[in-house]
C-alpha cells in the first residue's frame, strides 16, 4: 500500500470528526494505532501520523510570536519553507489569511504541520485538509471551519492566480 501520512490523517479526521466526543471519550494512541494498522495502513505512516497529531496538540498553546504581528505585516518564508511550498501553495495560505479563515498564529501552525508531513510535494489540496484539521482542533473556530469546508468541497475554489 502506498498511503501517505496525510492519507492516514484524512482517514482519522473523516472517521472521528463526526463523533460526539462528549458522549464517547477520545481513543488513546494505542487504540488508534491498532485500528489504523487493521485498516491496512503501513506502520511507518501510522506512527508518523500519530506523531503529527501529537505535534498539533503540543503546538496549540504555543504562541509563535513574542507579540502578534501587525495587521499589515508580511510573511516571509525561509529557504526550507520555500523548498517545500511552491508559489501556488504559499499564495493559497496567504489567501486564506486575507479572507479571514486563518489568523496569523493559525497560518504558522498550518505551515508547521505541512512541513511536518515529511518529504514529498505539497499541493493546495493537501493544504486544504491540513487547514481543516488545524481549525477543527481549535475551539471557537466553527465559522472558519465551515468556510474552509466549503472551499474543500467546492469543485472550483475561484482562486485567482
Amino acid at each position: 500500500m502506498s498511503e501517505t501520512v496525510l492519507d492516514v490523517l484524512m482517514y482519522l479526521f473523516e472517521t472521528y470528526s463526526e463523533q460526539d466526543f462528549e458522549q464517547e471519550p477520545e481513543p488513546d494512541q494505542s487504540v488508534l494505532r491498532e485500528e489504523l494498522l487493521q485498516a491496512g495502513f503501513g506502520e511507518p505512516e501510522v506512527d508518523h501520523a500519530l506523531d503529527w497529531l501529537e505535534g498539533l496538540s503540543a503546538r496549540q498553546g504555543d504562541e509563535p510570536f513574542s507579540a502578534p504581528p501587525a495587521e499589515r505585516s508580511v510573511r516571509l518564508f525561509n529557504a526550507f519553507e520555500l523548498s517545500r511550498l511552491d508559489a501556488q501553495c504559499r499564495g493559497y495560505i496567504l489567501y486564506l489569511e486575507q479572507i479571514g479563515i486563518l489568523t496569523p498564529a493559525q497560518r504558522e501552525l498550518v505551515i508547521d504541520r505541512l512541513v511536518a508531513l515529511g518529504p514529498g510535494d505539497i499541493d493546495v489540496e493537501q493544504i486544504k485538509w491540513v487547514v481543516l484539521m488545524v481549525l477543527f482542533s481549535q475551539p471557537g473556530q466553527e465559522t472558519a471551519f465551515a468556510r474552509m469546508e466549503d472551499l474543500v468541497f467546492e469543485e472550483n475554489t475561484g482562486m485567482v492566480n
